[in-house]
């Protein structure tokens, strides 16, 4: 899988992970509005806290969480945890670069990115879906997933320590085949001849 969503919060010198890597591209050069109850900026430790209905939006993005915390190293990479509220989930959905109607979201009640390691991670019941209109054409769910961008490796692990514990529970990946069916290539118009 590609990278899925990709932002930088305004008062956040930081980038959220992509695990979709056509997640909208023209999203990143979008103006960033961060919603929330309260905010904490502690610019000694290069903390940024936010909690109360914190809500994300650049673009076709929107992240949705009770708590976001970003950290930003000496050397300007950052660091950000999102996390739900008890009983609820960290959320992401973004329109994707591939077609008109082709979106990516996911769900977990913690995510976490590391900006100097392009890698983000979705713990305890962690989902992320791929959809084209109301079809889903992608879909993963497992304790724990993580994305690296650089490998371009998604994990799926049956803990949400992000560790394979024998008996632990299965996750489940689904995805709908790329090939068409005869009926659906039948329809589809012809290609133009070469001139």
């Amino acid at each position: 899988m590609n990278k899925i969503f990709a932002t930088a919060a305004l008062f956040l010198p930081l980038a959220l992970a992509s695990l979709q890597a056509s997640a909208e591209r023209a999203d990143s050069l979008k103006p960033t509005s961060i919603k929330f109850a309260d905010a904490h900026i502690d610019e000694a430790t290069q903390t940024r806290t936010f909690t109360g209905g914190v809500v994300l939006t650049r673009g076709t993005l929107t992240v949705m969480a009770d708590k976001a915390v970003a950290t930003e190293t000496p050397d300007g990479y950052s660091y950000l945890t999102l996390t739900a509220a008890p009983g609820k989930f960290v959320s992401f959905r973004q329109k994707s670069d591939r077609g008109p109607d082709q979106w990516f979201e996911g769900r977990a009640e913690r995510i976490e990115y590391d900006d100097r390691a392009e890698l983000v991670k979705l713990f305890s019941k962690a989902v992320i879906k791929q959809s084209e209109g109301p079809t889903v054409t992608q879909e993963m769910d497992s304790e724990y997933i993580a994305y690296d961008s650089r490998k371009e490796l998604l994990v799926g692990y049956n803990d949400p320590t992000g560790a394979s514990v024998p008996g632990k529970g299965r996750g489940t990946m689904i995805y709908q085949p790329l090939r068409k069916t005869a009926a659906t290539a039948a329809a589809a118009p012809a290609p133009a001849a070469a001139r």
